[in-house]
């Protein structure tokens, strides 16, 4: 089935289209990245704005690193170390690569996805796939093919189905544009992990940096409704609905839905969990949902940082094009 699907999902890619697919980390949604034309339709279906750059998947290190003008030593470490699997790096791109994939950056994020399905697509296709999540820009990023369903129904003509993604974060991103690598973006691999193979790590915190990475808005990964962190957030009033989104078993009196997302507070399973538990909620009419906060360590950063973006208040319209560096 997984054959015969892959193969009608080659024949749409190669004529233009767009394809849904999985990921360890999130459903994406794909175009051959040296299709500007494909690509747009990427942009169109997503309602995502143009100023956000696209990472572009590759089957292997080798044809990953194709897709740069140059590839430092340390990249090939983290390669060794890292791929295939979440873990995005930012290079200096080739002239093959469309503006529009890089949002007019001279720069390219890569990565070497490690989904059975994603490597057995690539490698049928022949060519690279840029590919975001596969969701209505902004919003709670999709980890099984129904969760792209409900985002994009009919607006694509195909879903690879490979079940539930396993890692549920989106990849880590690197940039490596300059000597000490910065993570741009926490995500599935943790900085420690990162740090065993090359040592210092820098951390991006401004704007600047974030135009090099996707996913880096004040408001992303946010469900429809209202959400705040536990800290911050008064408790459930009478005739209010509230929702709970907690990393561990914590006292929920009060509360019309709860997810817990691990029974002892392992945060690869919390992470793992995240997005379609705060879809769940989502989905059961809450006046608003409270969120209670990982500890700082291990994939603690990553899940703090869809949390927060998500608390945030949509204000994407009005920010506008970022200029590119």
């Amino acid at each position: 089935m997984i054959a015969t699907s892959i193969e009608r999902a080659v024949a749409l890619l190669r004529g233009g289209d767009v394809v849904a697919f999985p990921t360890e980390t999130v459903y994406g949604l794909g175009a051959i990245a040296f299709d500007a034309n494909a690509v747009a339709k990427i942009f169109e279906r997503k309602g995502r704005p143009r100023f956000d750059p696209l990472i572009v998947h590759a089957p292997t290190p080798e044809e990953a690193f194709r897709l740069c003008d140059r590839v430092p030593s340390i990249a090939r470490r983290l390669a060794e170390a890292f791929w295939p699997g979440p873990l995005t790096l930012v290079l200096r791109k080739h002239p093959s690569i469309p503006d529009l994939v890089t949002a007019g950056l001279p720069s390219v994020g890569i990565r070497v996805p490690a989904h059975p399905v994603a490597q057995s697509l690539l490698t049928a296709l022949e060519a690279p796939l840029a590919a975001p999540s596969a969701n209505r820009f902004g919003k709670v990023s999709p980890t099984t093919a129904e969760h792209v369903f409900l985002d994009l129904g009919t607006s694509i003509p195909m879903i690879l189905d490979g079940g539930p993604c396993q890692r549920g974060i989106e990849s880590t991103i690197v940039s490596l544009l300059e000597e000490t690598p910065r993570l741009l973006r926490p995500g599935s691999i943790a900085i420690e992990e990162l740090q065993t193979v090359v040592g210092n790590i820098a951390v991006s915190h401004g704007e600047t940096d974030s135009r090099l990475s996707p996913g880096q808005q004040k408001s992303h990964y946010a469900p429809r409704t209202p959400m705040q962190p536990l800290a911050e957030a008064a408790r459930p009033r009478s005739g209010e609905r509230v929702g709970l989104l907690a990393i561990a078993p914590m006292s929920s009196e009060g509360y019309a839905a709860v997810e817990v997302l691990s029974p002892n507070g392992d945060l690869r399973e919390a992470a793992t969990k995240l997005f379609a538990a705060l879809r769940r909620l989502d989905s059961q009419r809450l006046d608003r949902i409270v969120c209670q906060l990982a500890p700082l360590r291990g994939l603690g950063a990553a899940i703090n940082d869809r949390l927060l973006r998500g608390c945030q208040p949509a204000s994407l319209e009005a920010q506008g094009p970022t200029t590119p560096t």
